[in-house]
């Protein structure tokens, strides 16, 4: 009995896609985040030409703040400026690009399945924050119960939502968001 072993995303696939492509714009961040991981996916799913730069906002701060100054990954590099957070960052590419366009939602569905992945990325980053970041004698049990109650409502919200297949007829953000989300949840939390 053979088992298929999930696939997992090769790093390496990200480094250089588009390295070719003079111009190209850079997407500045670790792919461990779900975050940019999001970015990433989409804009591969789309074909849109970019360089990975996996710089850390915790251990290469000066040469990411030499590129965003607002510390914040994703940051993705377009006309030589930062433009920050995943969601602007794929609605500006969407309206640049027809292919990342094509990604965005098309049902009520697909809509509240983004949310709660989203929701899922933002309680899970939290609280790994809260364990990595802080002492234990810092940590608020309090905050900690909170967070941890507002994941396991967005998990079980995508849950609901999730569809035999796509959440549209091909896949899109929400299925890319969803994907990364569980995949930050099930390496990190």
């Amino acid at each position: 009995d053979r088992r298929r072993k999930p696939a997992r995303l090769d790093a390496r696939l990200f480094t250089r896609p588009f390295a070719h492509y003079e111009g190209a714009m850079q997407l500045i961040g670790m792919l461990d985040s779900p975050y940019v991981r999001r970015v990433a996916v989409a804009m591969l799913t789309a074909r849109t030409p970019f360089e990975h730069k996996p710089i850390s906002l915790f251990r290469h701060i000066d040469a990411f703040s030499a590129l965003s100054p607002m510390l914040k990954a994703p940051s993705l590099i377009l006309d030589g400026e930062a433009l920050v957070d995943s969601s602007v960052i794929l609605e500006c590419l969407g309206a640049r690009f027809p292919s990342v366009a094509a990604l965005r939602p098309r049902s009520l569905p697909a809509y509240r399945a983004l949310g709660a992945a989203l929701t899922v990325m933002e309680k899970a980053v939290q609280i790994h924050y809260e364990r990595a970041l802080r002492s234990e004698g810092e940590r608020s049990e309090s905050w900690r119960a909170r967070v941890t109650a507002q994941l396991g409502a967005a998990l079980a919200a995508l849950e609901a939502t999730a569809p035999d297949a796509f959440y549209d007829d091909a896949i899109g953000h929400a299925d890319i968001a969803a994907v990364c989300a569980l995949g930050f949840v099930q390496g990190t939390i």
